[in-house]
């Protein structure tokens, strides 16, 4: 099941809403059947491993790390790929746009050091993954917003672009006819490219790039670009990020959540699936939102799970590059 298509449900028919869906530009893989029990318990190092199916973008990032490169460049590389998908929808160019018409990216990224760039808010800029990085080593600070992390990335070379395609417009109009100028959960479109990697010294970095929440109220920002929520990285123990309903992920820490819990000693699979149940054990309305997590450790071995079906993942290793459908908490 492709990004976005997911939160789609019967409640479209029930409110008489219809949110724009999208499709990923990439190419599609074949499904492996079995979902998490797919070899995500296995040491595989290198590995990439990201959110949804983008099979070009952990395609790139490999390729980066099969010639010798680390683990952030094969992020930052990776990352891009999905940004300059116009057809994407929710990373980069052509992103789907706030209330207001604007497209406006939040992006991170995080090293084996354990340093942090990340901007929020960002507009007329295809590259926000880059931007972040910039961020995290050209300047003394972690986060830059709005007009500051555009003036900063103009500064830094980077070239001001339209980012609003005519088929995003499309949909933004076609949304304005109906919609009630407040968040409908699990009818507004939102999504991310998170993605993990390890390199062929064993060192981990991450990166965390979207357009946000679909027709959101201006300004407002999701847990992608903050750090310990859509994204965290500890090179001693692993990493993890997050995709789904940003709120929910802010309000649980959920990346920061699963690092530690692997710091303790669980398998990356057990703590994505305990910090999915923690979300859902403090929100009585699970059945309205999606929230997906994957994670790896030092080892090489991989985790993901969602609340609800649809959600899968795109691993990279020596063997394949092939998308995983996850296993997942609501059966109802």
């Amino acid at each position: 099941m492709k990004r976005r298509t997911f939160i789609q449900n019967a409640s479209l028919s029930s409110l008489g809403i219809v949110a724009a869906a999208s499709v990923i530009g990439c190419k599609e893989n074949e499904i492996v059947k079995g979902g998490a029990t797919s070899n995500n318990s296995e040491s595989t190092i290198p590995v990439v491993i990201a959110t949804w199916n983008v099979p070009n973008s952990t395609k790139k990032a490999w390729e980066v790390i099969e010639n010798g490169g680390a683990a952030l460049d094969a992020i930052e590389q990776g990352c891009m790929v999905e940004e300059a998908n116009a057809e994407g929808q929710s990373v980069g160019i052509g992103g789907l746009p706030d209330r207001d018409g604007n497209v406006t990216l939040d992006a991170c990224i995080m090293n084996k050091e354990g340093n942090y760039g990340a901007v929020v808010y960002l507009q007329n800029i295809k590259h926000p993954i880059s931007v972040a990085r910039k961020v995290m080593e050209n300047t003394p600070h972690v986060i830059l917003a709005g007009k500051g992390a555009e003036q900063f990335a103009y500064a830094e070379g980077f070239q001001k672009e339209n980012l609003l395609t005519e088929a995003s417009k499309k949909a933004w109009e076609g949304w304005k006819k109906t919609s009630e100028y407040k968040p409908i959960i699990n009818i507004e479109n939102h999504d991310t490219i998170g993605m993990l990697a390890i390199d062929k010294n064993g060192d981990i970095s991450g990166g965390c790039t979207t357009s946000g929440l679909a027709y959101k109220m201006a300004g407002r920002v999701g847990d992608s670009p903050i750090i310990g929520s859509g994204l965290f990285i500890d090179n001693e123990v692993g990493g993890a990020t997050a995709t789904g309903l940003g709120e929910e992920v802010l309000k649980t820490v959920g990346s920061f959540l699963i690092v530690e819990l692997m710091r303790q000693g669980k398998s990356p699979q057990e703590a994505c699936e305990e910090a999915i149940g923690r979300i859902v054990s403090k929100n009585k309305d699970f059945k309205d939102f999606q929230v997906g997590y994957i994670a790896v450790n030092k080892k090489g071995e991989t985790g993901y799970f969602s609340i609800h079906e649809g959600f899968s993942v795109t691993k990279h290793s020596e063997k394949e590059n092939i998308n995983i459908p996850s296993k997942f908490f609501n059966k109802a």
